[in-house]
Protein backbone atom coordinates (compact mmCIF):
# COMPACT_ATOMS: atom_id res chain seq x y z
CA UNK A 1 0.00 0.00 0.00
CA UNK A 2 2.81 2.37 0.90
CA UNK A 3 4.48 1.68 -2.44
CA UNK A 4 1.26 2.53 -4.28
CA UNK A 5 0.93 5.80 -2.32
CA UNK A 6 4.57 6.73 -3.02
CA UNK A 7 4.14 5.84 -6.67
CA UNK A 8 1.00 7.99 -6.86
CA UNK A 9 2.72 10.94 -5.20
CA UNK A 10 5.60 10.70 -7.65
CA UNK A 11 3.27 11.30 -10.60
CA UNK A 12 2.88 14.79 -12.11
CA UNK A 13 0.09 16.90 -10.64
CA UNK A 14 -1.97 16.82 -13.83
CA UNK A 15 -1.82 13.01 -13.88
CA UNK A 16 -2.85 12.83 -10.23
CA UNK A 17 -5.73 15.24 -10.85
CA UNK A 18 -6.91 13.22 -13.85
CA UNK A 19 -6.73 9.99 -11.84
CA UNK A 20 -8.57 11.54 -8.90
CA UNK A 21 -11.30 12.91 -11.17
CA UNK A 22 -11.63 9.53 -12.92
CA UNK A 23 -11.74 7.73 -9.56
CA UNK A 24 -14.39 10.11 -8.22
CA UNK A 25 -16.51 9.72 -11.35
CA UNK A 26 -15.99 5.94 -11.31
CA UNK A 27 -17.17 5.79 -7.70
CA UNK A 28 -20.20 7.96 -8.45
CA UNK A 29 -21.09 6.04 -11.62
CA UNK A 30 -20.60 2.71 -9.87
CA UNK A 31 -22.81 3.79 -6.98
CA UNK A 32 -25.52 5.00 -9.37
CA UNK A 33 -25.25 1.90 -11.55
CA UNK A 34 -25.44 -0.54 -8.64
CA UNK A 35 -28.36 1.39 -7.16
CA UNK A 36 -30.13 1.42 -10.52
CA UNK A 37 -29.54 -2.32 -11.00
CA UNK A 38 -30.96 -3.19 -7.59
CA UNK A 39 -33.95 -0.90 -8.11
CA UNK A 40 -34.74 -2.53 -11.45
CA UNK A 41 -34.25 -5.97 -9.91
CA UNK A 42 -36.65 -5.07 -7.12
CA UNK A 43 -39.22 -3.77 -9.60
CA UNK A 44 -38.98 -6.91 -11.79
CA UNK A 45 -39.26 -9.25 -8.79
CA UNK A 46 -42.20 -7.21 -7.50
CA UNK A 47 -43.91 -7.64 -10.88
CA UNK A 48 -43.27 -11.40 -10.78
CA UNK A 49 -44.62 -11.53 -7.23
CA UNK A 50 -47.77 -9.72 -8.34
CA UNK A 51 -48.25 -12.23 -11.16
CA UNK A 52 -47.88 -15.14 -8.74
CA UNK A 53 -50.37 -13.62 -6.30
CA UNK A 54 -52.82 -13.01 -9.15
CA UNK A 55 -52.53 -16.68 -10.15
CA UNK A 56 -53.06 -17.80 -6.56
CA UNK A 57 -56.15 -15.63 -6.23
CA UNK A 58 -57.74 -17.07 -9.37
CA UNK A 59 -61.16 -18.51 -8.40
CA UNK A 60 -61.12 -22.29 -7.89
CA UNK A 61 -57.35 -22.67 -8.18
CA UNK A 62 -56.71 -23.52 -4.55
CA UNK A 63 -59.68 -25.90 -4.22
CA UNK A 64 -58.91 -27.59 -7.53
CA UNK A 65 -55.31 -28.26 -6.59
CA UNK A 66 -56.28 -29.44 -3.09
CA UNK A 67 -58.91 -31.80 -4.49
CA UNK A 68 -56.51 -33.11 -7.14
CA UNK A 69 -53.73 -33.84 -4.65
CA UNK A 70 -56.01 -35.39 -2.02
CA UNK A 71 -58.77 -37.12 -4.06
CA UNK A 72 -58.09 -37.25 -7.83
CA UNK A 73 -54.30 -37.35 -8.37
CA UNK A 74 -54.79 -38.76 -11.90
CA UNK A 75 -56.72 -35.71 -13.16
CA UNK A 76 -54.83 -33.99 -15.99
CA UNK A 77 -56.68 -30.71 -16.35
CA UNK A 78 -54.43 -27.63 -16.73
CA UNK A 79 -55.09 -25.23 -13.87
CA UNK A 80 -53.63 -22.21 -15.69
CA UNK A 81 -54.38 -22.49 -19.39
CA UNK A 82 -51.91 -20.76 -21.67
CA UNK A 83 -49.25 -20.52 -18.95
CA UNK A 84 -46.14 -22.65 -18.51
CA UNK A 85 -45.99 -22.26 -14.74
CA UNK A 86 -44.91 -24.53 -11.94
CA UNK A 87 -47.87 -25.64 -9.80
CA UNK A 88 -47.54 -28.08 -6.91
CA UNK A 89 -48.78 -28.78 -3.41
CA UNK A 90 -46.55 -29.79 -0.52
CA UNK A 91 -47.07 -31.32 2.91
CA UNK A 92 -44.94 -31.41 6.00
CA UNK A 93 -44.06 -35.00 5.08
CA UNK A 94 -43.98 -36.76 1.79
CA UNK A 95 -43.26 -35.83 -1.82
CA UNK A 96 -44.91 -32.80 -3.37
CA UNK A 97 -48.02 -33.18 -5.47
CA UNK A 98 -47.06 -31.67 -8.84
CA UNK A 99 -49.57 -30.51 -11.41
CA UNK A 100 -49.11 -32.79 -14.46
CA UNK A 101 -48.91 -29.79 -16.76
CA UNK A 102 -46.02 -28.21 -14.83
CA UNK A 103 -42.67 -28.08 -16.67
CA UNK A 104 -40.94 -29.58 -13.62
CA UNK A 105 -40.78 -29.86 -9.89
CA UNK A 106 -39.69 -27.02 -7.65
CA UNK A 107 -37.23 -28.00 -4.96
CA UNK A 108 -38.82 -27.69 -1.54
CA UNK A 109 -36.90 -26.02 1.30
CA UNK A 110 -37.40 -25.95 5.05
CA UNK A 111 -38.69 -22.39 4.79
CA UNK A 112 -41.54 -23.66 2.62
CA UNK A 113 -42.58 -26.21 5.26
CA UNK A 114 -42.37 -23.52 7.91
CA UNK A 115 -45.32 -21.85 6.12
CA UNK A 116 -47.38 -24.99 6.92
CA UNK A 117 -46.21 -25.06 10.53
CA UNK A 118 -47.09 -21.40 10.92
CA UNK A 119 -50.47 -21.81 9.26
CA UNK A 120 -52.29 -19.57 11.71
CA UNK A 121 -50.35 -16.52 10.58
CA UNK A 122 -51.63 -16.89 7.03
CA UNK A 123 -48.39 -15.52 5.64
CA UNK A 124 -47.10 -16.14 2.13
CA UNK A 125 -43.45 -16.73 1.27
CA UNK A 126 -41.70 -15.36 -1.82
CA UNK A 127 -38.24 -16.67 -2.59
CA UNK A 128 -35.83 -17.54 -5.38
CA UNK A 129 -35.32 -21.23 -5.99
CA UNK A 130 -34.58 -23.85 -8.60
CA UNK A 131 -36.46 -26.70 -10.24
CA UNK A 132 -35.20 -30.26 -10.48
CA UNK A 133 -33.19 -29.31 -13.60
CA UNK A 134 -31.44 -26.41 -11.84
CA UNK A 135 -33.36 -23.65 -13.62
CA UNK A 136 -33.89 -20.48 -11.59
CA UNK A 137 -37.50 -19.83 -10.60
CA UNK A 138 -39.45 -17.40 -8.45
CA UNK A 139 -41.54 -19.27 -5.88
CA UNK A 140 -44.71 -18.35 -3.97
CA UNK A 141 -45.62 -20.62 -1.07
CA UNK A 142 -48.97 -20.16 0.72
CA UNK A 143 -51.02 -22.33 3.08
CA UNK A 144 -54.08 -24.15 1.59
CA UNK A 145 -55.60 -26.18 4.41
CA UNK A 146 -55.58 -29.67 5.93
CA UNK A 147 -55.65 -32.96 4.03
CA UNK A 148 -58.85 -34.90 4.89
CA UNK A 149 -57.04 -38.24 4.63
CA UNK A 150 -54.04 -37.76 6.90
CA UNK A 151 -54.84 -34.35 8.48
CA UNK A 152 -51.52 -32.91 7.31
CA UNK A 153 -51.32 -29.29 6.36
CA UNK A 154 -51.10 -28.56 2.62
CA UNK A 155 -49.37 -25.55 1.04
CA UNK A 156 -49.67 -24.26 -2.53
CA UNK A 157 -46.47 -23.56 -4.44
CA UNK A 158 -46.59 -21.48 -7.61
CA UNK A 159 -43.41 -20.65 -9.51
CA UNK A 160 -42.40 -18.96 -12.72
CA UNK A 161 -39.11 -19.11 -14.56
CA UNK A 162 -36.65 -16.26 -13.96
CA UNK A 163 -34.91 -16.79 -17.25
CA UNK A 164 -36.41 -13.70 -18.86
CA UNK A 165 -35.93 -11.60 -15.73
CA UNK A 166 -32.31 -12.62 -15.33
CA UNK A 167 -31.69 -12.01 -19.02
CA UNK A 168 -33.09 -8.50 -18.62
CA UNK A 169 -30.94 -7.89 -15.54
CA UNK A 170 -27.84 -9.22 -17.30
CA UNK A 171 -28.44 -6.95 -20.26
CA UNK A 172 -28.97 -4.01 -17.91
CA UNK A 173 -25.73 -4.85 -16.06
CA UNK A 174 -23.84 -4.96 -19.36
CA UNK A 175 -25.31 -1.64 -20.48
CA UNK A 176 -24.49 -0.02 -17.12
CA UNK A 177 -20.97 -1.44 -17.25
CA UNK A 178 -20.41 -0.04 -20.74
CA UNK A 179 -21.88 3.34 -19.81
CA UNK A 180 -19.79 3.40 -16.63
CA UNK A 181 -16.63 2.53 -18.52
CA UNK A 182 -17.28 5.22 -21.12
CA UNK A 183 -18.06 7.70 -18.32
CA UNK A 184 -14.87 6.89 -16.44
CA UNK A 185 -12.71 7.14 -19.55
CA UNK A 186 -14.43 10.38 -20.55
CA UNK A 187 -14.04 11.75 -17.02
CA UNK A 188 -10.34 10.84 -17.04
CA UNK A 189 -9.84 12.57 -20.37
CA UNK A 190 -11.86 15.60 -19.26
CA UNK A 191 -9.94 15.67 -15.95
CA UNK A 192 -6.63 15.59 -17.80
CA UNK A 193 -7.76 18.38 -20.11
CA UNK A 194 -9.03 20.47 -17.20
CA UNK A 195 -5.82 19.80 -15.26
CA UNK A 196 -3.71 20.88 -18.22
CA UNK A 197 -5.75 24.04 -18.70
CA UNK A 198 -5.81 24.82 -15.00
CA UNK A 199 -2.11 24.15 -14.50
CA UNK A 200 -0.98 26.07 -17.58
CA UNK A 201 -0.25 29.16 -15.42
CA UNK A 202 1.72 26.89 -13.08
CA UNK A 203 3.75 25.71 -16.07
CA UNK A 204 4.48 29.32 -16.94
CA UNK A 205 5.45 29.98 -13.33
CA UNK A 206 7.73 26.93 -13.36
CA UNK A 207 9.36 28.08 -16.57
CA UNK A 208 9.86 31.54 -15.07
CA UNK A 209 11.44 30.11 -11.91
CA UNK A 210 13.71 27.85 -13.96
CA UNK A 211 14.66 30.83 -16.13
CA UNK A 212 15.53 32.90 -13.06
CA UNK A 213 17.54 30.01 -11.58
CA UNK A 214 19.38 29.52 -14.87
CA UNK A 215 20.03 33.13 -15.86
CA UNK A 216 19.56 35.06 -12.57
CA UNK A 217 17.40 37.45 -14.56
CA UNK A 218 15.03 39.01 -12.03
CA UNK A 219 13.29 41.25 -14.55
CA UNK A 220 10.97 38.47 -15.74
CA UNK A 221 7.28 38.88 -14.90
CA UNK A 222 4.31 36.55 -15.28
CA UNK A 223 1.29 38.18 -16.96
CA UNK A 224 -1.77 38.20 -14.69
CA UNK A 225 -5.25 39.41 -15.55
CA UNK A 226 -6.30 42.36 -13.40
CA UNK A 227 -9.76 40.96 -12.63
CA UNK A 228 -8.50 37.48 -11.76
CA UNK A 229 -8.34 36.60 -8.07
CA UNK A 230 -7.96 32.82 -7.99
CA UNK A 231 -5.13 30.89 -6.32
CA UNK A 232 -2.99 30.79 -9.47
CA UNK A 233 -3.37 34.54 -9.99
CA UNK A 234 -2.40 35.23 -6.38
CA UNK A 235 0.58 32.90 -6.73
CA UNK A 236 1.66 34.70 -9.90
CA UNK A 237 1.32 38.10 -8.25
CA UNK A 238 3.32 36.84 -5.27
CA UNK A 239 6.05 35.60 -7.61
CA UNK A 240 6.13 38.93 -9.45
CA UNK A 241 6.31 40.75 -6.13
CA UNK A 242 9.08 38.45 -4.94
CA UNK A 243 11.19 38.93 -8.07
CA UNK A 244 10.65 42.68 -7.90
CA UNK A 245 11.79 42.70 -4.26
CA UNK A 246 14.79 40.55 -5.10
CA UNK A 247 15.71 42.82 -8.00
CA UNK A 248 15.39 45.87 -5.78
CA UNK A 249 17.46 44.16 -3.07
CA UNK A 250 20.15 43.24 -5.58
CA UNK A 251 20.20 46.80 -6.91
CA UNK A 252 20.54 48.17 -3.38
CA UNK A 253 23.24 45.64 -2.64
CA UNK A 254 25.19 46.57 -5.74
CA UNK A 255 24.74 50.24 -4.93
CA UNK A 256 25.92 49.62 -1.37
CA UNK A 257 29.00 47.78 -2.61
CA UNK A 258 29.76 50.52 -5.12
CA UNK A 259 29.28 53.27 -2.54
CA UNK A 260 31.30 51.39 0.07
CA UNK A 261 34.11 50.87 -2.41
CA UNK A 262 34.07 54.55 -3.27
CA UNK A 263 34.11 55.59 0.38
CA UNK A 264 36.86 53.10 1.25
CA UNK A 265 39.04 54.28 -1.61
CA UNK A 266 39.68 57.75 -0.11
CA UNK A 267 41.01 56.72 3.33
CA UNK A 268 42.91 53.79 1.84
CA UNK A 269 44.59 56.07 -0.71
CA UNK A 270 45.52 58.52 2.01
CA UNK A 271 46.82 55.70 4.21
CA UNK A 272 48.90 54.26 1.38
CA UNK A 273 50.36 57.68 0.54
CA UNK A 274 51.32 58.42 4.15
CA UNK A 275 52.75 54.94 4.72
CA UNK A 276 54.76 55.15 1.49
CA UNK A 277 56.24 58.46 2.63
CA UNK A 278 57.23 56.95 5.97
CA UNK A 279 58.63 53.83 4.27
CA UNK A 280 60.60 55.86 1.71
CA UNK A 281 62.06 57.95 4.50
CA UNK A 282 63.30 54.82 6.21
CA UNK A 283 64.67 53.32 2.96
CA UNK A 284 66.52 56.44 1.78
CA UNK A 285 67.81 57.42 5.20
CA UNK A 286 66.31 60.89 4.88
CA UNK A 287 64.43 61.48 8.08
CA UNK A 288 61.19 63.41 7.97
CA UNK A 289 61.10 66.52 10.17
CA UNK A 290 59.54 65.67 13.54
CA UNK A 291 56.60 68.01 12.98
CA UNK A 292 55.84 66.49 9.56
CA UNK A 293 56.30 62.95 10.89
CA UNK A 294 53.88 63.68 13.71
CA UNK A 295 51.37 65.10 11.23
CA UNK A 296 51.71 61.98 9.04
CA UNK A 297 51.16 59.65 12.02
CA UNK A 298 48.20 61.72 13.13
CA UNK A 299 46.75 61.48 9.62
CA UNK A 300 47.30 57.70 9.56
CA UNK A 301 45.56 57.35 12.93
CA UNK A 302 42.65 59.47 11.75
CA UNK A 303 42.27 57.48 8.54
CA UNK A 304 42.38 54.19 10.46
CA UNK A 305 39.73 55.51 12.83
CA UNK A 306 37.61 56.55 9.85
CA UNK A 307 38.05 53.09 8.28
CA UNK A 308 37.07 51.39 11.54
CA UNK A 309 33.99 53.61 11.80
CA UNK A 310 33.02 52.93 8.19
CA UNK A 311 33.42 49.17 8.63
CA UNK A 312 31.32 49.31 11.81
CA UNK A 313 28.60 51.23 9.99
CA UNK A 314 28.62 48.71 7.15
CA UNK A 315 28.32 45.84 9.60
CA UNK A 316 25.39 47.58 11.26
CA UNK A 317 23.60 48.03 7.93
CA UNK A 318 24.27 44.43 6.89
CA UNK A 319 22.65 42.89 9.95
CA UNK A 320 19.40 41.06 9.22
CA UNK A 321 16.01 41.83 10.71
CA UNK A 322 16.03 38.50 12.55
CA UNK A 323 19.28 39.34 14.32
CA UNK A 324 17.77 42.62 15.51
CA UNK A 325 14.48 41.05 16.54
CA UNK A 326 16.22 38.67 18.93
CA UNK A 327 17.68 41.60 20.91
CA UNK A 328 14.66 43.91 21.06
CA UNK A 329 13.51 44.67 24.58
CA UNK A 330 12.06 47.49 26.66
CA UNK A 331 14.73 50.16 27.17
CA UNK A 332 14.89 53.51 28.88
CA UNK A 333 15.32 56.19 26.24
CA UNK A 334 16.38 58.61 28.98
CA UNK A 335 19.29 56.34 29.99
CA UNK A 336 20.30 55.86 26.35
CA UNK A 337 20.39 59.63 25.78
CA UNK A 338 22.40 60.22 28.96
CA UNK A 339 24.97 57.61 27.91
CA UNK A 340 25.21 59.20 24.46
CA UNK A 341 25.59 62.66 26.04
CA UNK A 342 28.62 61.51 28.04
CA UNK A 343 30.32 60.38 24.85
CA UNK A 344 29.35 63.57 23.00
CA UNK A 345 30.80 65.80 25.74
CA UNK A 346 34.12 63.93 25.42
CA UNK A 347 34.17 64.53 21.67
CA UNK A 348 33.27 68.22 21.96
CA UNK A 349 34.75 69.45 25.23
CA UNK A 350 34.74 73.03 23.96
CA UNK A 351 30.95 72.94 23.41
CA UNK A 352 28.14 73.56 25.86
CA UNK A 353 25.58 70.76 25.81
CA UNK A 354 22.40 71.37 27.77
CA UNK A 355 19.95 68.56 28.43
CA UNK A 356 16.41 68.33 29.75
CA UNK A 357 15.29 64.71 29.89
CA UNK A 358 12.08 63.09 31.04
CA UNK A 359 11.57 59.33 31.56
CA UNK A 360 10.42 57.38 28.51
CA UNK A 361 10.40 53.67 27.80
CA UNK A 362 10.22 52.09 24.36
CA UNK A 363 10.88 48.75 22.67
CA UNK A 364 14.15 48.69 20.73
CA UNK A 365 17.59 47.13 20.59
CA UNK A 366 19.54 48.89 23.36
CA UNK A 367 22.91 49.12 21.61
CA UNK A 368 21.37 50.20 18.29
CA UNK A 369 19.21 52.85 19.97
CA UNK A 370 22.19 54.34 21.83
CA UNK A 371 24.25 54.29 18.63
CA UNK A 372 21.49 56.17 16.80
CA UNK A 373 21.41 58.88 19.49
CA UNK A 374 25.23 59.06 19.42
CA UNK A 375 25.16 59.58 15.63
CA UNK A 376 22.69 62.45 15.98
CA UNK A 377 24.81 64.09 18.69
CA UNK A 378 27.99 63.50 16.64
CA UNK A 379 26.47 65.42 13.75
CA UNK A 380 25.54 68.28 16.09
CA UNK A 381 29.09 68.31 17.56
CA UNK A 382 30.67 68.15 14.11
CA UNK A 383 28.79 71.13 12.71
CA UNK A 384 28.67 73.31 15.82
CA UNK A 385 31.07 76.29 15.92
CA UNK A 386 33.73 76.36 18.61
CA UNK A 387 32.21 77.44 21.89
CA UNK A 388 28.71 76.81 20.52
CA UNK A 389 25.70 75.35 22.30
CA UNK A 390 23.75 72.14 21.70
CA UNK A 391 20.29 71.82 23.22
CA UNK A 392 18.95 68.31 23.92
CA UNK A 393 15.34 67.78 25.01
CA UNK A 394 13.37 64.58 25.72
CA UNK A 395 9.68 65.21 26.33
CA UNK A 396 6.94 62.54 26.14
CA UNK A 397 8.82 60.30 23.69
CA UNK A 398 10.07 63.13 21.46
CA UNK A 399 13.83 63.72 21.41
CA UNK A 400 15.10 66.98 19.84
CA UNK A 401 18.75 67.88 19.27
CA UNK A 402 19.40 71.45 18.13
CA UNK A 403 22.76 72.86 17.15
CA UNK A 404 23.71 76.39 16.17
CA UNK A 405 25.85 75.53 13.17
CA UNK A 406 25.47 76.59 9.53
CA UNK A 407 22.37 74.44 9.04
CA UNK A 408 21.43 72.22 6.12
CA UNK A 409 20.32 73.82 2.84
CA UNK A 410 16.67 73.13 2.02
CA UNK A 411 17.54 71.35 -1.23
CA UNK A 412 19.73 68.86 0.66
CA UNK A 413 17.17 67.89 3.34
CA UNK A 414 15.50 65.12 1.23
CA UNK A 415 18.87 63.31 0.94
CA UNK A 416 20.24 63.46 4.48
CA UNK A 417 19.11 59.90 5.33
CA UNK A 418 20.43 58.30 2.10
CA UNK A 419 23.34 55.91 2.42
CA UNK A 420 26.78 57.46 1.81
CA UNK A 421 25.23 60.83 1.05
CA UNK A 422 27.29 63.74 2.32
CA UNK A 423 26.72 67.42 1.92
CA UNK A 424 29.26 69.07 -0.40
CA UNK A 425 30.17 71.42 2.42
CA UNK A 426 30.94 68.45 4.70
CA UNK A 427 33.14 66.42 2.37
CA UNK A 428 36.28 67.63 4.13
CA UNK A 429 34.99 66.57 7.55
CA UNK A 430 35.43 63.03 8.90
CA UNK A 431 32.55 60.63 8.40
CA UNK A 432 31.24 57.95 6.08
CA UNK A 433 27.79 59.26 5.22
CA UNK A 434 26.14 56.29 6.93
CA UNK A 435 25.41 57.75 10.37
CA UNK A 436 22.00 59.26 9.62
CA UNK A 437 21.06 56.26 7.49
CA UNK A 438 21.63 54.04 10.52
CA UNK A 439 19.60 56.47 12.64
CA UNK A 440 16.65 56.31 10.25
CA UNK A 441 16.76 52.52 10.06
CA UNK A 442 16.97 52.05 13.84
CA UNK A 443 14.13 54.48 14.56
CA UNK A 444 11.86 52.98 11.89
CA UNK A 445 12.46 49.47 13.23
CA UNK A 446 11.42 50.70 16.67
CA UNK A 447 8.19 52.03 15.15
CA UNK A 448 9.20 55.70 15.35
CA UNK A 449 9.93 58.62 13.04
CA UNK A 450 12.98 60.82 12.55
CA UNK A 451 13.39 64.12 10.71
CA UNK A 452 15.90 66.94 10.19
CA UNK A 453 14.93 70.56 9.61
CA UNK A 454 16.42 74.04 9.62
CA UNK A 455 16.07 75.63 13.03
CA UNK A 456 14.74 79.13 13.58
CA UNK A 457 17.69 81.46 14.08
CA UNK A 458 20.13 79.14 12.30
CA UNK A 459 21.40 75.63 12.83
CA UNK A 460 19.69 72.28 12.51
CA UNK A 461 17.14 70.52 14.68
CA UNK A 462 16.87 66.70 14.63
CA UNK A 463 13.60 65.23 15.92
CA UNK A 464 13.07 61.58 16.92
CA UNK A 465 9.63 60.31 17.97
CA UNK A 466 9.37 56.85 19.50
CA UNK A 467 6.27 55.00 20.77
CA UNK A 468 6.21 53.96 24.41
CA UNK A 469 5.22 55.16 27.85
CA UNK A 470 6.71 57.27 30.69
CA UNK A 471 6.73 54.19 32.94
CA UNK A 472 7.93 50.66 32.24
CA UNK A 473 5.24 48.04 31.52
CA UNK A 474 4.34 45.72 34.42
CA UNK A 475 5.59 42.62 32.60
CA UNK A 476 9.07 44.13 32.15
CA UNK A 477 10.14 45.41 35.59
CA UNK A 478 13.84 45.14 34.74
CA UNK A 479 14.87 47.73 32.17
CA UNK A 480 18.13 47.39 30.32
CA UNK A 481 19.64 50.52 28.83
Amino acid sequence: MNKVVRRFRSLPIRSRLAMLVAAAVAFAVAAVSVTCWFLVQGKLYAQVNDDLEEMARRPGTVNALLQRCTQNPEENTQLFPGRNNYVQAIKEQGAPCVDPTSPGTVKVTSSDKDVIKDAKSGRALFRNGTDDDGNAVRVLTMYLGADQNDSQGVALQLAVSLKGTQSTLNELALILLLVSGIGVVGAGAAGLAVARAGLRPVDKLTEAVEHVARTEDLSIRIPVEDDSDDEIARLSRSFNSMTASLANSRELQQQLIADAGHELRTPLTSLRTNIELLSRSEETGRPIPPADRKALLTSVTAQMTELASLIGDLQELSRSEGQRGERVQVVSLEDAVESALRRARLRGPELTITASLEPWYTRAEPAALERAVVNILDNAVKFSPEGGTIDVRLNHGTLTVRDHGPGIPSEELPHVFDRFWRSPSARALPGSGLGLSIVARTVEQAGGQVSLARADGGGTVATVRLPGAPTPPPEDPAITS
